[in-house]
């Protein structure tokens, strides 16, 4: 019997771009079940890949400009214009990006945001008049001060010098707006979790580590950003850093709300929007996804948990692909979201290999799955 296959994977993170991640699938389907229909549809959640899929969606063309990275190395950064709609889109992993950096030469502590700076201030001088900005695979854990500083926020010590690093912020005793603020654009955030700035699930604590944090050090990082969410909330009248995605890139969607006053939305539901995914998903008679590992941060906000959502509340038939996946996620998650999980490693290889080669073992994966199984 033939199948109407849906190919909606997330970025393999390191190894596979999403559009990449479903053309290994659709190859390995289809070499167990070359009946089948399949239609590919990359999905981003605000993530590494999000502007060119949001760009290939809404036929916004490349633009260029020339700023810094996270470690204040110079950098052309990629970010995408559709002029009829006078929308702007950015990636903060196409400036400020982890993968940009060489492994292990950088600590958090020496990285900042300001390079978005350049790069927004590109798109409002283009006429933007929406600006939709997915923020994940950042390198920084600033809150959003580098960037605010490029665009002319200043801060103060209590010794009333200017602040220039992060890390002081835990002096932080007064602030003042740009001279020459940005007036009447929107600003979208498209974050890929729901945590917030600061405590135990706040993105010190839950993402620091990955980007170089050590937990002895997370005093030391969370204590600045304790004291820019105090200044926040006496200016705002509320704990904003409370606010779910406030925790996204580093805070920098913290920073996103309280300097430009944007509005945050789960990437994955930008992307659904303009995609028109759940027709899709209505269609289709089974639905595969994925994403490089597999865990419990999958239902905090992450495209492939959102997209299982979508399809189990639906009644659609919906399977996961993962280099790894988390042991708990292994039985959690194929009982309350996906048809089933699968793992490249260790169940086919090794972590090594699965990264080296990652799109000839997901295909063989994605081959063994569609054999494997009765689908009718």
């Amino acid at each position: 019997m033939s199948l109407r296959v849906l190919v909606a994977p997330d970025k393999f993170k390191g190894t596979l771009t999403a559009p990449q991640a479903a053309g290994a699938i659709v190859n390995g389907w289809w070499g167990s079940r070359p009946q089948d229909e399949m239609e590919m549809l990359p999905i981003s959640d605000g993530g590494d890949g999000f502007g060119e899929i949001m760009a290939n969606l809404l036929g916004a063309t490349e633009c260029v400009t020339a700023t810094v990275d996270a470690a204040n190395r110079p950098v052309g950064a990629r970010w995408w214009w559709q002029a009829e709609l006078k929308l702007a889109i950015i990636e903060a992993a196409q400036v400020v990006g982890l993968a940009m950096l060489p492994p292990n030469r950088y600590h958090p502590f020496e990285l900042d945001t300001r390079g978005l700076g350049a790069v927004i201030q590109a798109a409002v001088a283009a006429g933007a008049q929406t600006v939709y900005l997915g923020i994940g695979g950042s390198a920084t854990n600033d809150g959003g001060f580098g960037m605010a500083r490029a665009l002319g926020w200043r801060f103060f010590d209590d010794r009333d010098l200017l602040i220039e690093k992060w890390v002081k912020l835990n002096k932080l005793t007064r602030w003042l707006p740009p001279l020459d603020p940005i007036l009447g654009v929107d600003f979208l955030v498209a974050v890929d979790v729901e945590n917030p700035m600061l405590g135990l699930n706040g993105c010190t604590r839950i993402y620091g580590p990955q980007k170089g944090i050590l937990p002895a050090q997370f005093p030391i990082a969370e204590a600045p950003l304790e004291r820019l969410a105090l200044r926040a909330a006496e200016h705002l009248g509320y704990e904003v850093a409370a606010d779910p995605g406030c925790g996204a890139a580093g805070g920098l969607g913290f920073g996103l709300r309280v300097f430009l006053g944007a509005r945050m939305e789960p990437g994955f539901e930008i992307f659904a929007r303009h995609s028109q995914i759940d027709a899709k998903i209505e269609k289709a008679d089974v639905i595969l996804t994925g994403e490089g590992m597999i865990d419990k941060q999958t239902l905090m906000g992450k495209g492939t948990g959102r997209l299982a959502q979508r399809c189990h509340a639906m009644g659609k038939r919906c399977v996961g692909f993962g280099g790894m996946v988390e042991g708990v996620a292994k039985t959690h998650m194929a009982d309350r979201l996906f048809h089933s999980v699968h793992d490249i490693s260790p169940s086919l290889t090794n972590p090594t290999e699965a990264k080296r080669n990652a799109a000839l073992w997901l295909e063989r994966l994605a081959n063994k799955v569609a054999g494997d199984y009765d689908w009718s």
